[in-house]
């Protein structure tokens, strides 16, 4: 099967690139060397193509030359916290970087489409209304919630006008190896790792450690991704998630655990966000009704991989 990718260098998209070649597939991805995070494996079933999102010309001429029968859109900016600092690049990569590309499909042939979004675009929630389904009321609080929020109306109305096979896939918090620093895991993660190889002092630094938040191994957020381009309903949005909270300073307890250290825990009130909403995590009876998948890797697991990341990297800097 032909498959044209976007995000392929990313966290998510290098452990999707990882399972699509290990099944077979050929993989054309788009690869905008500015913003770029993983090294793509060499493998001969595996296509660079330069090109940028925001060209809507050039991103018809790359989808017409890769002819996938099925695409994955992973790219964007993916911080919320930088959302602020440039909210309308935010929003011309997030949505209209998915409008040229959901134009491009249509031009091309209409192929199946997985376009990713964000759980972000809920917002405040009241204890309640928990679990998070796709049938909540949002209302996102930073503008790369609003991007993403505008990228599954994106989907919904291309399939309403031109029968475009686009789903959308609303992840919550994903987790394990390889993922950029600025979220809680590898950030919790480099300073244990660091701690651990006699890199820094016994002390972690972080912020608020009450939240409760849904955490899914991105491996099998990889493998999600993949059902819905084979079973999801057109025009439908679908939750990934494990269903469950867990309160973040059990993800720094688990992290010290593992690496078999002590440490003193410094609350940086730099790093609280006096907004954040207490507890959030999501069903995923939807997609696990309409494909039969299921969240298969254990926490423990997802984090023992992350940590030996984390110190991998540092022996390798």
């Amino acid at each position: 099967m032909r498959i044209f990718m976007t995000g392929a260098t990313g966290f998510a998209g290098s452990h999707l690139v990882d399972r699509l070649l290990s099944a077979g597939h050929e993989i054309f991805t788009l690869v905008h060397p500015a913003t770029s995070h993983q090294t793509l494996p060499g493998n001969p079933n595996l296509h660079q193509m330069t090109g940028d999102l925001l060209d809507p010309e050039a991103m018809i001429a790359l989808v017409a030359e890769a002819r996938p029968d099925v695409m994955y859109h992973l790219a964007g900016q993916a911080y919320p916290a930088r959302s602020w600092s440039d909210p309308a690049q935010t929003i011309a990569v997030n949505t209209g970087g998915t409008a040229n590309l959901l134009r491009a499909t249509v031009e091309f042939g209409r192929p199946r489409v997985v376009v990713v979004s964000s759980a972000e675009i809920y917002g405040p929630i009241d204890p309640a209304d928990l679990p998070l389904t796709e049938q909540t009321p949002t209302r996102p609080r930073h503008p790369y919630g609003i991007s993403k929020l505008a990228v599954g109306e994106l989907v919904r109305v291309y399939w309403e006008r031109y029968t475009l096979p686009a789903i959308e896939a609303r992840p919550f918090n994903h987790i394990g190896p390889r993922q950029a620093p600025g979220f809680v895991v590898p950030d919790f993660a480099h300073q244990v790792a660091a701690i651990q190889l006699g890199r820094q002092e016994a002390i972690i630094r972080v912020g608020n450690l009450n939240p409760e938040r849904d955490f899914t191994d991105v491996r099998d957020v990889a493998a999600a991704y993949e059902a819905l381009a084979q079973k999801g309903s057109p025009g439908e949005a679908y939750l990934i998630c494990s269903g469950h909270p867990i309160r973040v300073r059990t993800i720094l307890e688990t992290l010290i655990e593992l690496a078999g250290i002590t440490a003193e825990i410094h609350v940086d009130q730099h790093r609280v966000n006096p907004t954040d909403t207490p507890c959030l995590y999501g069903s995923h009876a939807k997609l696990t009704a309409h494909t039969g998948w299921e969240p298969r890797i254990p926490l423990r697991q997802s984090l023992a991989d992350a940590l030996e990341d984390c110190r991998n990297r540092i022996l390798s800097s």
